[in-house]
């Protein structure tokens, strides 16, 4: 059995943080919890992004919210994606049990009952601040990895784009990104291959059905305006608690198209929009992402480019990351390997596969003299996990089975009232929850088409005018040439000639 005293020590020193923290919980050494060895995350680091993982039920969520409660208690905003709607709950206190005072009294800290300020958003038709983007925001580039396109579909893509700056045709949601597509090889297509080069139907055709697809898993919900400002999601409330937004994505589960396009859009503008922080001592904002695997699950090798990419890039924001998933080896290596803190709940080994990926999960922590990391994984309780995090200068802390606090919010969803009267209170509802459909290509397209036709009507009716003047013009003058006398018969039938001719009859009748 290990010392315990020693253990203390070792705990205390490697938690050891000179600036503000957040505390998880004690230690546990051989299934005890040793009070007042406190496992702390240094603030400043909470930008270097982590993981929550673990089985079903081992606790995961009430993770992500004791340090969503924590950092908004700093002051610090906080975005969450609810996907199983059981987060509303930190609106309200929580109501205490003699179970919470007992984990704090084993922990070494007090238990203080709090709400946050909470902010419910929507990227569909459910109730709260609707999220949405123009596709103009999103760019060529971006919007093609989204779509999985070709190198001959995305230079399409970019010439779309270019065309409709250079002609001022604003492209805000769907229907004006499908309609520019019918143009450019319909109505438009000679004057974009004169000016841009040849589109192949096929090629076009392609990418409208890509667009349906995104369409159908309610990207034509996303895509439009009013456009989610991001420093909306950098509030903090007249006590200095960062609000806690909270975006409900319950009703699109089974919609990963969406959901990744959502995600990578926000990162996209989050990062070309929020300054450079450098190391400014606290995170500005900090996103969890729950049930990461559907970002990755059905994501394109390009779109996973993206994703790692900006994973790597947001931290010189100052935006921390998190994602939440069952198993490490749900999120891609190279993602991974960016994330600074890991909390790791239990692993259920039922199969040869669960063992192997427990064997790969212990190897992802540190090794520790006081624990057999692949045996601790399967043992711990509910509401244990094992952390690693990075201390002030950057460096990882000793592993540490930890008795995590118990939250200070409600451990359960809202009312429907409740939701209610949370969301009737918002300040943003009023500024985002209107729907926009201002003028942009698909009206001008549509105008440019119509003009174009009343021309070609106007140029057809000049040519059959003209036409039937000439046609009119030449029987006239088949008319007067056929009225006008041979000079024979006009002077035969001259009063003089006429007269002559009588004279004459008139002589011989006598």
């Amino acid at each position: 059995m290990a010392d315990k005293s020693a253990f203390f020590d070792y705990i205390n020193e490697g938690y050891k943080t000179k600036g503000d923290s957040i505390t998880m919980g004690a230690a546990m050494l051989d299934g005890e919890t040793v009070t007042n060895a406190l496992v702390k995350i240094p603030l400043k680091t909470m930008n270097r992004h982590g993981l929550i993982a673990g089985a079903t039920g081992t606790g995961k969520t009430k993770t992500l919210q004791i340090l969503a409660e924590n950092l908004s208690e700093k002051g610090v905003p906080v975005l969450l994606m609810d996907m199983k709607g059981d987060l509303s709950g930190i609106a309200q206190p929580s109501p205490g049990h003699p179970k919470i005072d007992e984990r704090h009294e084993k922990i070494g800290i007090p238990f203080d009952a709090k709400k946050f300020p909470v902010e419910i958003l929507s990227l569909s038709e459910q109730a709260g601040v609707r999220m949405r983007a123009t596709v103009s925001e999103f760019g060529p580039v971006l919007l093609s990895r989204i779509l999985d396109l070709s190198e001959t579909q995305s230079g399409i893509v970019s010439v779309i784009f270019k065309y409709c700056d250079d002609n001022k045709l604003p492209l805000l949601d769907l229907k004006d990104f499908k309609k520019m597509l019918q143009y450019s090889t319909e109505e438009g297509k000679e004057e974009l291959s004169r000016d841009y080069g040849r589109m192949s139907p096929a090629s076009t055709g392609a990418i409208l059905r890509k667009i349906v697809e995104l369409e159908q898993q309610g990207g034509d919900l996303f895509f439009g305006e009013k456009s989610f400002e991001t420093d909306d999601l950098l509030r903090v409330d007249k006590n200095g608690m960062g609000y806690i937004n909270i975006l409900r994505l319950t009703d699109i589960q089974d919609r990963p198209k969406l959901f990744s396009t959502f995600m990578l859009s926000l990162l996209a503008e989050i990062y070309s929009t929020f300054p450079e922080q450098g190391d400014s001592g606290r995170p500005e904002l900090v996103i969890f992402i729950d049930e990461a695997h559907l970002i990755f699950k059905e994501a394109s090798d390009a779109l996973l480019d993206q994703i790692e990419s900006i994973v790597k890039l947001i931290r010189s924001k100052g935006v921390g990351l998190y994602f939440v998933t069952q198993n490490p080896t749900d999120v891609p290596d190279d993602v991974l390997s960016q994330l600074g803190l890991k909390i790791q709940h239990a692993l259920r080994a039922f199969t040869a596969k669960d063992r192997k990926a427990i064997k790969l999960t212990a190897e992802n922590y540190p090794i520790s003299e006081y624990y057999e990391t692949d045996e601790v994984l399967t043992s711990m309780g509910i509401g244990e996990a094992m952390i690693s995090a990075l201390n002030d200068k950057g460096i990882p802390t000793p592993l540490a089975v930890t008795l995590l606090r118990a939250p200070m919010s409600r451990m359960d969803v809202l009312s429907d009232s409740e939701l209610k009267e949370l969301i009737d209170n918002s300040k943003l509802i009023k500024k985002y929850n209107e729907e926009v459909d201002r003028e942009s290509a698909y009206e001008l397209l549509n105008k440019k088409i119509e003009q174009a036709d009343k021309e070609e009507a106007r140029e057809k009716a000049k040519k059959e005018k003209e036409a039937a003047e000439k046609s009119s013009s030449r029987r006239s003058s088949s008319s007067r040439s056929s009225n006008r006398q041979n000079p024979w018969i006009k002077t035969l039938t001259s009063p003089t000639v006429i007269r002559s001719v009588l004279g004459i009859l008139t002589k011989l009748m006598r």
